[in-house]
């Protein structure tokens, strides 16, 4: 109930304004809408079922329930990757780096969408297979079958669709917090070079406006990561020790994997600037404050003012 308006309300927000139709929030339209289709296509079957007790919709939607879930997450996590490395570009490059054209952001896009669809179409050719896990009221991969050939598909997918993804986020973030420290440093120990109280800059008040879309993007990844590992355990759990998987045991990944869909939204209309502008303008009655983005400058004044407290008592 929170994700299809919420993430239908962001496609909306950032599709018509013009301000926001950048290449890298295309990527941003994209996680928005492979949310909203994941949950259009199994949030009313997952009702139906928990309302019957069982899986009520038979085998073969079983299994193309289970398709889109998996679809969907492997589409969830490389959309993040993008939208971190155009983060690590632009902060960590700076001038030197080549900017996100909208031709590449599509590209990326289509990439992730065929890469996710070869990957997931899999079980359906004998590698693994789709079936009901839990309590029955959801299908996924079939972690509890015995079976070594079976198990290699949820090996080669926890690392090409988990671990690759998280070390390489962890890898662009880390070297994203160390060059925003290495910019705070330069600017107070430029103001104190220079005996002044405020360096102000164009280019400052950029670095400032791109940590802070850092931050709502690594306040994204960070959530999807908390949504996804409880099914991760889950899945290593029942193949190396399946009597411990009970029914309600189960149920919880597939739970908080899909409470993922309902996160993004959420994040994107408290943290960023200038979506949150935006809904102001569009939809007054969703927006969670009225200063129609000010308070970019009053943030960017705050830290100006930190540096400057932290250079004169140096």
């Amino acid at each position: 109930l929170l994700s299809l308006p919420g993430n239908l309300i962001v496609v909306w927000v950032f599709m018509n304004t013009k301000s926001l139709r950048s290449p890298a929030n295309t990527l941003v339209v994209n996680l928005a809408l492979n949310d909203f289709i994941m949950m259009l296509v199994m949030f009313p079957p997952m009702v139906m079922s928990c309302y019957w007790g069982t899986w009520a919709l038979g085998p073969t939607f079983c299994e193309a329930y289970g398709f889109v879930g998996n679809l969907c997450g492997c589409v969830s996590i490389y959309t993040m990757v993008w939208i971190t490395l155009d983060r690590y570009n632009v902060i960590v490059k700076g001038v030197s780096a080549q900017p996100l054209s909208q031709k590449g952001a599509i590209l990326r896009i289509l990439g992730t969408w065929v890469f996710s669809l070869v990957w997931t179409s899999l079980p359906f050719f004998g590698w693994n297979r789709y079936v009901p896990e839990g309590n029955m009221t959801a299908c996924g991969t079939d972690y509890l079958t015995d079976d070594q050939f079976s198990k290699s598909y949820l090996y080669v997918y926890t690392a090409w669709v988990f671990f690759g993804p998280f070390l390489l986020i962890v890898f662009s973030y880390y070297h994203i917090v160390s060059a925003v420290f290495a910019h705070e440093k330069q600017m107070r120990e430029q103001a104190k070079k220079m005996g002044i109280k405020s360096l102000r800059s164009e280019e400052a008040k950029q670095t400032s406006n791109e940590c802070r879309l850092a931050k709502v993007a690594l306040t994204t990844v960070s959530l999807w990561f908390m949504a996804w590992c409880p099914y991760l355990i889950i899945n290593w759990v029942g193949m190396f020790a399946p009597m411990k998987v009970t029914p309600l045991f189960s149920i919880w990944g597939s739970l908080f994997a899909k409470a993922n869909a309902v996160y993004n939204p959420i994040v994107y209309a408290i943290s960023h600037p200038k979506y949150r502008a935006a809904l102001q303008k569009k939809l007054p009655c969703l927006a969670c404050n009225t200063d129609n983005g000010d308070n970019d400058t009053q943030s960017s004044a705050t830290t100006t003012a930190a540096a400057e407290k932290t250079a004169e008592s140096a």
